[in-house]
C-alpha cells in the first residue's frame, strides 16, 4: 500500500508546510485540494472547507502548477489525485483540471456527481451523470488523465453498487471511483468486499476517514433520533481492519489517502497517528 493525505484536512497548513510535515511522517503522495479559495472566509480561522491554505487554487497558472509539481517531487511526495470540485456538466472546469492534473503529474482527477434530494427523479439524474461522464471520458482519452467520482452520501453515487451504475459500460482507464467508506457511514453502507468486488476495475483509490453515530433528544420517547459525526479513524463506524482485510482479498495493493475530520489532535499529530495505526493493521 501506499499512503497520501488529502489535504482538505490540512487547514492550517500552507503549501510548503503541507509537503515537509507529510515527508516527515513518511508519506508516499498528496492528494492537493483544488479550488480557488472564497475571499470572503480569507480572514477566518483555518478551517476544511472555508478558509483552508493547503490548497491549489483553480486559477492557478501554467508556472505555479508547476512550481508546486516540483515542490512535491523535491520532497519525495506522488500525486495520486487532485481533489477538485466540479459541477455535474461543467465541461471548462473538467477540462481546467484535467490540463492542471497533467501539470501537477496527477494521474486523476475527482469530477461531479448529481445530487440527490428527490426534488428531481433517480432516472433523470442518473441520465445526467451518465451524459457528463460520456463527456468527461473523452477529455480523458485526450488528457491522458482520469475523471474519477466518489462514493458520497448526498447523491447518487452513495454506495459501491450505485456508483457503479453511474459508470457502468464506460472505460476503466478513463473513468473511475474513489471508494469513501467513511462517507457511507452517512449513508449508502454495503458489506465491504462485496462493495469493492462490485466495483472492480473501476477502483480508483481510497479514502480513510471515520465517523460514528449521535443520539439526540427526541420530544417523542417512542421515536430516536440520530445524526452522524466525524470521527477519529481508529473509533467510529467504520471497521478499518475489516476494510482493509476486504481490499487485500480483492489484491488491491494502491493508494490509501487520509482525509481525518475528526479534530481530534493537532495536524501534524493526526499524520502520524493515522499512518501509525492503518500500518499496525496491514
Amino acid at each position: 500500500m501506499k499512503f497520501s493525505v488529502f489535504t482538505v484536512m490540512m487547514p492550517d497548513c500552507n503549501i510548503e508546510k503541507t509537503v515537509q510535515l507529510l515527508r516527515d511522517n513518511q508519506y508516499d503522495g498528496v492528494e492537493w485540494r483544488f479550488i480557488d479559495p472564497d475571499q470572503s472566509k480569507s480572514s477566518e480561522v483555518p478551517s476544511f472547507w472555508g478558509n483552508n491554505y493547503s490548497t491549489v487554487p483553480a486559477s492557478s497558472t501554467m508556472e505555479q502548477l508547476q512550481s508546486i509539481g516540483e515542490l512535491s517531487k523535491q520532497y519525495g511526495l506522488e500525486q495520486p489525485n487532485l481533489a477538485s470540485y466540479i459541477k455535474v456538466g461543467d465541461i471548462a472546469a473538467t477540462e481546467q483540471a484535467m490540463k492542471a492534473a497533467q501539470l501537477l503529474g496527477a494521474p486523476s482527477i475527482r469530477i461531479g456527481v448529481p445530487s440527490y434530494d428527490g426534488t428531481i427523479s433517480y432516472k433523470q439524474c442518473l441520465a445526467d451523470g451518465r451524459k457528463y461522464i460520456a463527456q468527461v471520458q473523452e477529455l480523458a482519452q485526450q488528457y491522458k488523465v482520469k475523471g474519477s467520482i466518489e462514493t458520497h452520501h448526498g447523491n447518487i453515487a452513495c454506495s459501491a453498487s450505485a456508483a457503479v451504475r453511474l459508470v457502468e459500460g464506460f472505460d476503466p482507464n478513463c473513468v473511475g471511483i474513489i471508494y469513501d467508506p467513511g462517507n457511507m457511514v452517512h449513508e449508502g453502507y454495503e458489506n465491504y468486499q462485496m462493495g469493492l468486488e462490485i466495483i472492480g476495475d473501476y477502483l480508483t483509490h481510497v479514502h480513510v476517514k471515520n465517523a460514528t453515530y449521535k443520539s439526540l433528544a427526541s420530544e417523542d420517547p417512542t421515536t430516536a433520533k440520530w445524526q452522524v459525526e466525524w470521527s477519529a479513524i481508529d473509533t467510529g463506524a467504520v471497521h478499518w481492519p475489516r476494510v482493509l482485510k476486504a481490499l487485500k482479498a480483492i489484491g488491491y495493493d494502491g493508494w490509501l489517502s487520509m482525509e481525518d475530520f475528526s479534530s481530534s489532535q493537532s495536524t501534524g499529530g493526526l499524520l502520524g497517528h493515522n499512518i501509525a495505526y492503518i500500518k499496525s493493521l496491514l
